[in-house]
């Protein structure tokens, strides 16, 4: 029998900890959005697919300002940023049928966060056994689509709310 092999090329500049030098958050909002896989555009915040997911619909929600504090936003900016968490786990929903989600933010290294001077909320979708053996023992994930797929797809499903 054939082994079976998991390809995803796209993780390779992550698993090698490469990281660019500018602050994604800043940069991605300037290129065009299916290239920076931005879904949803507000007038303070935007929404843009994780390029390293957990899971399918891996969403992250960002201020334009480079901010790292929560507490230091501006009420519209705080506001927008709920609004497009929760449409963020409205067009997850529509598209993906997920039982469950993890949302939530980061706030500094030592909380774990990949980018610690720009904030951002994350909303991952969640199934049942969603993390199996080669979650927990590989260290890998299995992802059933590609990113430009899941960017169709939550697009469309923001154009449906």
């Amino acid at each position: 029998m054939a082994a079976e092999r998991l390809w995803a090329p796209w993780r390779l500049q992550y698993i090698r900890g490469e990281k660019p030098g500018e602050c994604i958050f800043c940069a991605k909002p300037a290129i065009d959005d299916d290239s920076a896989l931005i879904v949803r555009r507000g007038d303070r915040c935007f929404v843009m697919l994780n390029a390293y997911p957990y899971t399918s619909g891996h969403a992250m929600i960002a201020p334009y300002a480079h901010v790292a504090d929560l507490a230091a936003l501006d009420d519209a900016t705080a506001r927008e940023l709920i609004a497009l968490t929760q449409q963020s786990i409205k067009a997850i929903r529509l598209a993906y049928s997920p039982q469950g989600f993890n949302v939530g933010a980061n706030l500094g290294t030592v909380a774990g966060a990949g980018v610690a001077d720009h904030l951002h909320f994350h909303v991952v979708p969640r199934w049942e056994g969603d993390t199996n053996f080669t979650s927990v023992i590989g260290e890998v994930r299995v992802l059933p689509e590609s990113l430009d797929d899941t960017l169709r797809n939550l697009k469309d499903a923001f154009a449906r709310l």
